[in-house]
């Protein structure tokens, strides 16, 4: 990193911050959305990334399981939600469910979220937990988004708390980050007008953190938002972890414009967009250790692009995703464990094996 290069950018202070460990303001992340060298927000989060995880990067042996597409929001950005009785929707049952997981065989994490059903109560996925925890006594159970944990309160007349407490007592460990999309309102609103906003999200996650269960977070960006959107949403995240300490990976994910009405308005971001946004989320986020290149949605080359760019994670093996694929992601729907770590090594970096919880496996 040249100082008198980048001083010439206008860009010293944030170096300098960078180097000391201080935290960014949100105008010295705008500063590194809008520096016209992109390889200086790249230099400057391979140096964050470093100091947190050496030459490690992270992957799981994971299983997705989808319980239903029936959903009671109709957000914009989906090409994966039914309407109950339409043609291709559908409920699993637990033994389905769990017969999907055994195709995967051996599994560290298990991760299942799906759509907002409008009759599907807490006490199914309370049996689905416990039946998976049952299964895979080792495994992290990994379920239900801030938005459907919110939704199960509502349907089954009970706090979120309680439905957190039931869930932590089947079995889960931890919630994935689903759900965020983009705090702002007025984009939120335009993406997604029935669901929760995010003030609530955070809540939901606040009361997760406080029973004990670790969480990830998202965004998703490339939309209607600006970067401006997407700086105050991660400013909200760590202001949220300085308080409750419990998310453990942040996935910023790509909009992805197949089969959905927002196509018709928003192309998703571009390649290098992807990148600066990974290199600023490392640089922002710097109270949540880990974040994740999802290769399932960025397709792999990408995500080995992104590990020199600030993540430290590429998800996992997955076996089976429906919601990114229907929305017109191209990669592949599962890895193997070698294909994993062939893609880590040959991006410079050693593979390390994880749960859902970041420990290794």
């Amino acid at each position: 990193m040249d100082r008198q290069y980048i001083a010439s950018l206008g860009l010293e202070p944030v170096l300098d911050a960078v180097l000391s460990g201080k935290r960014l303001t949100i105008g010295q992340g705008q500063a590194l959305f809008d520096c016209p060298d992109p390889h200086v927000p790249a230099a400057l989060a391979a140096h964050a990334r470093k100091r947190l995880h050496g030459d490690r990067v992270h992957y799981v042996v994971n299983r997705h399981v989808n319980p239903t597409n029936v959903c009671v929001n109709r957000c914009r950005f989906c090409a994966y939600r039914r309407d109950e009785g339409q043609e291709g929707a559908y409920v699993l049952t637990p033994d389905e469910a769990l017969a999907k997981l055994r195709e995967a065989g051996a599994v560290d994490e298990v991760h299942i979220v799906g759509g907002c059903h409008p009759s599907l109560g807490l006490d199914y996925y309370e049996d689905l937990a416990a039946r998976v925890r049952a299964a895979y006594p080792k495994a992290s159970i990994k379920a239900l988004t801030a938005v459907e944990v919110d939704h199960l309160a509502k349907l089954s007349g009970v706090s979120i708390r309680e439905v957190l407490e039931r869930l932590k007592a089947s079995g889960v460990d931890m919630l994935p980050g689903g759900g965020a999309e983009i705090f702002a309102d007025a984009p939120r609103k335009a993406l997604c007008p029935e669901k929760i906003g995010g003030e609530a999200w955070l809540s939901v996650m606040a009361e997760a953190h406080g029973v004990g269960l670790r969480t990830n977070a998202t965004m998703l960006f490339g939309h209607l938002e600006t970067t401006r959107h997407r700086l105050e949403h991660m400013d909200a995240l760590r202001r949220q972890q300085d308080a409750t300490g419990g998310f453990v990976c942040f996935i910023p994910l790509p909009y992805l414009p197949g089969n959905n009405p927002l196509g018709e308005e928003a192309r998703g971001p571009s390649a290098m967009d992807v990148l600066r946004t990974m290199a600023v989320s490392r640089l922002m986020l710097d109270n949540i250790p880990h974040i994740k290149a999802y290769w399932v949605m960025l397709g792999l080359k990408l995500s080995q692009l992104c590990l020199s760019w600030g993540a430290d994670d590429l998800d996992g093996t997955v076996v089976e995703e429906k919601i990114g694929h229907e929305a017109g992601s191209d990669s592949a729907q599962a890895l193997s464990i070698a294909d994993l770590e062939d893609a880590i090594r040959s991006s410079g970096f050693t593979p390390v094996r994880r749960d859902g919880l970041f420990r290794e496996a």
